[in-house]
């Protein structure tokens, strides 16, 4: 019986340790260990939070004063994620930035131009506005006609159309915007439907 005791306790060491064995592999490749291995998805670089990326101006094109990359009104400028930041960049490969590498392209909106410059449409409206030129540069011809026959409607029309113009009411004909400055004096025409988000109001 005395003999039994060093058996049996060497039986238990070996079983503590299989125990022991089992549990760290099914740790190891278990979800858990995916996790501590690093086997999570690696940040993209579009999901970093302000403040963690800079992006630079896009690039004009001095004709249209738009981006040089304005497709269906969308434009592209380049995001440089901060230095010691690794994130998945525009080629889905997963890279260490030291902040002079191009992470991702942020989606910025510019608008259709077709050659109507804002600054000759409100100098045409306001010095020859009486003859109806401004609505002819704008591709109005029948409106243009009428305000020369009647001279700019008595001088109202020319008022009205001057005003209009000046506030980008009224535009080209072919539904394209002005050539406007890209940092200058655009304005945002904003609107109300019924698929716009309306804040709850709490009352007191």
């Amino acid at each position: 019986m005395a003999a039994a005791c060093p058996l049996g306790q060497a039986a238990e060491t070996v079983a503590v340790q299989l125990l022991g064995f089992l549990w760290f592999v099914s740790v190891t490749t278990g979800p858990w260990g995916a996790a501590a291995a690093g086997g999570e998805e690696p940040l993209k670089c579009e999901d970093l939070k302000v403040g963690q990326y800079i992006c630079k101006g896009p690039k004009i094109n001095d004709a249209t004063q738009e981006p040089v990359n304005c497709t269906n009104y969308t434009a592209h400028a380049p995001c440089f994620p901060a230095p010691n930041i690794t994130c998945k960049d525009f080629s889905g490969n997963e890279t260490h930035f030291t902040g002079n590498e191009v992470g991702f392209f942020k989606p910025i909106s510019c608008r259709n131009v077709n050659g109507y410059s804002y600054k000759v449409a409100v100098a045409l409206s306001l010095f020859l506005g009486w003859l109806g030129a401004d609505r002819f540069y704008l591709g109005y011809p029948a409106l243009g006609l009428l305000k020369f026959c009647t001279v700019g409607f008595c001088g109202i029309g020319s008022l009205i159309d001057f005003i209009l113009i000046s506030m980008q009411i009224v535009g080209p004909s072919d539904g394209s915007s002005y050539i406007i400055d890209y940092y200058g004096t655009r304005l945002i025409r904003l609107s109300i439907t019924n698929e716009t988000f309306r804040k709850t109001q709490l009352y007191p």
